[in-house]
């Protein structure tokens, strides 16, 4: 006769019971420091693998570096009953545990995503998501894919331009499939299993921006963002009224957008346009937009002839070469602008590619771009039109006689 075991679930205040255990296939829950949602995962994985579990079965949990992931390894050692575990492998970085039922549950590093693929898995936990990097997601899913089975991402705050952050907010809207659930120092606080005490001298100890990102899940304004997040905000205004005096034009690049800016005499958008459409119609369109107005053009790679041809039929094209140092001066005048209120725009496409534009000091200098799959032909145009605003050459003056 079979031995038969009961499975008691660890007591979880509801946040965590509601955030871990339900029917989504994907749960994405931002936790901060010490509001539980280790032991939560920890609850999590165990239970997949005892009701899951069979013979190879494989059940993993993926941390950022081999260190982190040693830790929910020795936890949870200590918290199986040792009469429900048949191995355990303790090497560094190839820690397992094998359970009376085969399954096994796994402890893995995200250093390297190509180490993760090729296995079924039959559940998952990723451990500290906003500091891996998004291929570990690819990986893991993949290995998904057979068993059909569930994931459960969790992770501090730490910033808005990461994938974990983005993933949260599309399973915050809805998306199929996906749960999220946010749990602060101060929903741990109201369960009676973190002090209050605790949480004030946190705030007492930390900066601001740091103690709300670790306990209260509130990302902080990105120290990456050239331009600060208020600021953009600051400046939405609608499209004005007014004629534009100038325009910045970013050409399209393979799957990107064409987009020409326009601004009038008080530095407010009126004029916005997006375009994917063949050169020669792009060409027809700017003529059309542009007219007479002063226009500043991109004109790196294939923005060259066309720039040639537009200034064959106006004075009032020209060009701009991008280059490390020219665009690092052109996004540097923009973030003067937004910072000095110089400049206004529409909410939508302009504020979001402005929020997610980033910047990071390298060897040879600094670097500015929108994160990998994203666009910034918004911002380029606003800042080339912000740059012409600014250099465009004197009109003549007409003198009354």
């Amino acid at each position: 006769m079979d031995n038969v075991y009961t499975y008691e679930r660890p007591k979880l205040y509801k946040l965590q019971s509601e955030a871990f255990f339900n029917d989504f296939r994907y749960a994405w829950i931002e936790g901060s420091t010490k509001s539980g949602k280790t032991v939560s995962c920890m609850a999590w994985i165990i239970e997949q693998a005892v009701f899951l579990g069979k013979e190879g079965r494989e059940f993993w949990w993926v941390a950022p570096v081999s260190a982190v992931a040693s830790i929910a390894f020795k936890r949870l050692k200590r918290g199986i009953p040792a009469f429900f575990i048949r191995s355990i492998i303790s090497s560094p970085g190839k820690e397992s545990i094998t359970l009376i039922n085969g399954a096994v549950i796994r402890f893995k590093s995200g250093e390297n995503a190509n180490s993760l693929y090729g296995e079924d898995v039959w559940a998952a936990v990723i451990d500290e998501a906003s500091r891996m990097k998004e291929d570990v997601f690819h990986a893991i899913r993949s290995t998904l894919t057979a068993t059909r089975g569930k994931v459960r991402i969790i992770g501090n705050v730490k910033g808005r331009k990461n994938w974990f952050y983005q993933g949260c907010r599309k399973a915050e809207a809805g998306e199929e499939g996906h749960i999220f659930r946010k749990i602060t120092a101060l929903d741990a606080v109201a369960a009676g299993v973190f002090p209050m005490e605790e949480l004030e001298d946190a705030r007492r100890a930390l900066p601001d921006a740091v103690f709300r990102e670790l306990y209260l899940c509130e990302p902080s304004d990105d120290g990456g963002n050239p331009f600060g997040l208020q600021f953009i905000r600051q400046n939405i205004a609608p499209l004005s009224n007014k004629a534009p005096v100038v325009f910045g034009d970013d050409l399209a690049k393979s799957v990107d957008w064409t987009v020409l800016h326009g601004l009038d005499e008080d530095g407010r958008t009126c004029s916005h346009t997006r375009l994917q459409l063949p050169w020669e119609n792009t060409i027809d369109h700017i003529k059309l937009i542009c007219g007479s107005t002063y226009t500043l053009l991109d004109s790196t790679g294939v923005g060259d002839p066309i720039v040639e041809r537009l200034q064959k039929t106006g004075s009032n094209f020209e060009g701009f070469k991008f280059s490390a140092p020219s665009k690092q001066m052109l996004m540097e005048g923009l973030s003067v602008a937004i910072q000095r209120g110089e400049v206004q725009y529409p909410d939508g496409v302009i504020v979001s590619e402005l929020e997610s534009f980033e910047y990071e000091y390298t060897r040879t200098g600094v670097r500015y771009s929108a994160p990998e799959g994203s666009h910034d032909d918004c911002v380029m145009a606003l800042a080339l039109a912000v740059h012409a605003k600014n250099t465009r050459p004197a009109q003549p003056q007409v003198i009354a006689l």
